[in-house]
């Protein structure tokens, strides 16, 4: 449980305590809290902070200041926030001696009243680094009151520094221009620095991509149309929601892959969902939304030809006719081209390939009812028309030559080669379930 506060206090001093928690309810919403049972109950009960995600260890009694301090001790925790009485008695729980011992043992902040709570916390942004790359023409909300929120979440607990997207260049140039600076410091100096990509996918697969490998953690905030790589992995679509996962703290590491020389962090088409991205244009997607997706879809059902496909796996070579083809590191399962086992797993090693060869549009649709079936359910498809396999490393050729999709970006390529890049992405997200 990194950045775990704990909050600890006498018992005339719960409301001073729930006051200044009231005050910082923004900020102190995105840390873990530890609480003893007595003031967990009373912190759930008092509407001011009913919301707080605290967890409660024993009651005074049966020693749960005890507890706290070791968890200070194990290395768990990053403040102390205890309000206690300055005159207590040293046998009367809590015991403020064993706190004061633990902290300085443990070299962590302990904090006594509001105003040092309050800079404690505040100094805790000096600390750690987040590197905002914000996409301002993602999404339909406005971006200026957008990254206002965003700032006012993750400012108290973080030193951001905002890059703007810019029309000319390459959100992947200017991340990688920001790696090397980063990198090029003193061991040691980028511990505790993350880089946040804010917008749409697009702009997180292009922030993803130059970060994969560097062994930088990776915050999303999602602003876009599908939010693809954020549902995957269970991330928030929520502002408020994914700005706290990040403060949180809680990683999953998870694949990456190359295709050619492009990276990929979600899928590449080829045929048929390489046509319906390129129908799905912004205009589109800024008057329909999602729906944007499923209108091109029916569109490009109707225009799609079948190609021939010559396609290397792991060294096998196949040889077939098909109309999509999907190579897919992480997918949602509203990515139904991807979904021939079921799901995509994104931490396996793997890239999981679909390749579709329905003779007419009739079976064409019963394989991507097949498809959407198998990702309700989480199992592979036994439909006749589709093929599904996992590999490492694939090549594709085809006649005639297809366009590629590649995270939502439109490429001419063939033959196109991916190469998956085992747990090269540390990305923060929300804890799993129990």
């Amino acid at each position: 449980m990194a950045h775990t506060l704990v909050l600890l206090a006498s018992e005339s001093r719960f409301e001073a305590l729930i006051d200044w928690l009231d005050r910082q309810a923004l900020a102190v919403a995105a840390f873990p809290l530890l609480a003893t049972a007595e003031l967990a109950g009373r912190l759930r009960r008092d509407p001011r902070t009913a919301q707080l995600p605290v967890m409660a260890l024993e009651g005074l009694a049966e020693g749960g200041d005890i507890q706290l301090a070791v968890r200070v001790l194990d290395g768990e925790v990053a403040l102390v926030v205890a309000f206690l009485e300055p005159d207590a008695s040293a046998v009367t729980p809590p015991d403020a001696r064993l706190l004061i011992r633990a902290c300085d043992l443990a070299a962590v902040p302990l904090a006594l009243n509001a105003a040092t709570a309050s800079l404690a916390l505040r100094g805790m942004a000096h600390g750690r680094a987040a590197y905002l790359v914000f996409n301002p023409v993602s999404g339909q909300g406005d971006a200026t009151a957008d990254l206002a929120l965003i700032r006012s979440i993750l400012e108290p607990q973080l030193l951001v520094t905002v890059l703007f997207t810019r029309p000319d260049v390459d959100p992947a140039e200017q991340t990688r221009d920001l790696v090397e600076i980063l990198q090029a410091r003193q061991p040691g100096d980028v511990d505790d620095v993350m880089i946040v990509a804010c917008g749409g996918d697009g702009t997180v697969s292009a922030v993803a991509g130059a970060v994969a490998g560097t062994g930088i953690p990776l915050g999303v905030i999602p602003r876009g149309t599908a939010n693809a790589f954020a549902s995957a992995l269970g991330i928030p679509t929520d502002l408020v929601a994914a700005c706290r996962t990040i403060l949180a703290g809680h990683t999953h590491v998870v694949d990456a892959a190359r295709c050619n020389d492009v990276p990929m962090i979600l899928l590449a088409g080829v045929g048929f969902e390489a046509g319906m991205v390129d129908r799905a244009t912004r205009e589109f997607k800024t008057m329909l939304g999602p729906l944007a997706y499923v209108l091109a879809g029916a569109q490009q059902l109707i225009s799609q030809q079948p190609f021939q496909a010559r396609v290397e796996i792991d060294g096998t070579v196949t040889e077939m006719q098909a109309v999509a083809i999907t190579v897919a590191n992480v997918a949602p399962a509203t990515s139904m081209l991807a979904q021939g086992f079921g799901q995509v797993i994104a931490d396996d090693g793997l890239l999981e390939v679909t390749i579709a060869s329905p003779s007419t549009r009739l079976k064409g649709l019963n394989a991507l009812a097949s498809l959407l079936a198998s990702a309700v359910v989480q199992s592979p498809s036994t439909h006749p028309d589709l093929l599904c396999l996992r590999a490492r490393h694939i090549t594709i050729t085809t006649d005639p030559p297809q366009r590629l999709v590649i995270d939502g970006e439109m490429l001419d390529a063939d033959p196109v080669t991916f190469s998956c890049l085992p747990g090269a992405l540390t990305v923060f997200t929300p804890l799993p379930p129990p």
